[in-house]
């Protein structure tokens, strides 16, 4: 069986290859995720937000410019290294509460959380001394005891 946002991932790869095949000057770099886009543009912005929003009458995309030569993706924080290629690290959103699981959830819900956290710091982050200091950060919240409310 198939998931109602199935759809939607078919039609928005449809349209991001109408919008690559349209474009006169093309992007350095195109991710997406679901309705999540990276682009890399060394190009007149406003120019081609103004050409993706032309596109179709219901999409209407929005801009975020990197700022200190950073730029969140996902939960990817992305960066232009001093030799222009790009570096990553896992990236916590101002909201980031570090909970996790509750106390109840059974022992293989929790290991399975904690190895995908782990994993997940490992992989996104490129810089050992972060992922070592996310490690601990880590630990330090599935080992925390938290009051309820």
């Amino acid at each position: 069986m198939s998931s109602p946002i199935s759809l939607v991932i078919i039609f928005v790869e449809h349209f991001e290859k109408e919008i690559l095949r349209k474009t006169f000057k093309k992007p350095e770099v195109w991710f997406h995720y679901v309705d999540n886009t990276f682009i890399i543009w060394r190009h007149s912005r406003a120019e081609f937000l103004i050409f993706l929003n032309n596109q179709h009458p219901n999409i209407h995309f929005t801009m975020d410019i990197g700022k200190n030569g950073k730029l969140p993706f996902l939960n990817v924080l992305v960066s232009k290294k001093a030799d222009g290629t790009l570096g990553h690290q896992v990236y916590r959103k101002l909201t980031y509460t570090d909970r996790y699981l509750h106390e109840s959830h059974h022992l293989a819900q929790k290991q399975s959380a904690i190895n995908s956290l782990v994993h997940r710091d490992f992989t996104i982050s490129m810089y050992k001394e972060i992922s070592t200091d996310r490690t601990q950060s880590l630990k330090n919240s599935l080992t925390e005891k938290r009051t309820r409310k």
